[in-house]
């Protein structure tokens, strides 16, 4: 049995050699999640790049709602709260939204780091459409721990080493915590 001090350097050793997070050994069960909800997060660089050079809206009310509508359905055929689903989902598209906004702001503060080309948005929108079906999924398989007293301290581990494995600052440490805070109730 791993030391939670080991299990951390084998999660970063994972990271770092490109394995994903979940076939590391897990500090937390809930880690595999987190680190979702991160990946979900980090598609914010391209989407706001694409919406910076091309004069988008960082808002997109109709897609927010398209991604909940997914989610909620999704949660209600794996026999899982919807409600509770869309409250994690909202929580993470605000927290998404955040980060574009302040990627936005850095970009206009300082036009030299601001991107010279527009990614893809539908490429984008893939990765984020599979990424919501992995929390989904993820949600499902670890219900009961989302629900028990040891949530908190499950969440806080969890989110402590997939911010730390992944190197967030602190805008994407923020947001991460944000896009989490209505997993435990």
């Amino acid at each position: 049995m791993l030391t939670r001090a080991a299990a951390v350097g084998v999660l970063m050793l994972a990271v770092l050699s490109g394995a994903p997070l979940a076939r590391a050994q897990d500090p937390s069960p809930l880690l595999p999640l987190v680190d979702a909800a991160a990946q979900r997060l980090q598609t914010a660089d391209p989407v706001a790049a694409n919406k910076f050079r091309t004069g988008g809206n960082i808002e997109d009310p109709q897609r927010e709602q398209q991604v909940i509508a997914a989610t909620t359905a999704e949660a209600a055929s794996r026999n899982i709260d919807p409600a509770y689903v869309g409250q994690v989902f909202r929580d993470q598209i605000d927290a998404t939204v955040a980060v574009e906004h302040g990627l936005f702001a850095h970009w206009k503060l300082n036009p030299g780091t601001a991107p010279t080309d527009a990614p893809d948005l539908a490429a984008s929108r893939s990765t984020i459409d599979a990424l919501n079906h992995t929390m989904v999924n993820e949600i499902a398989d670890r219900w009961p721990t989302l629900h028990s007293p040891s949530c908190a301290a499950d969440l806080a581990g969890a989110v402590d080493a997939v911010a730390t494995a992944r190197q967030l600052d602190p805008l994407y440490r923020r947001a991460l915590d944000h896009a989490t805070r209505s997993y435990c109730r």
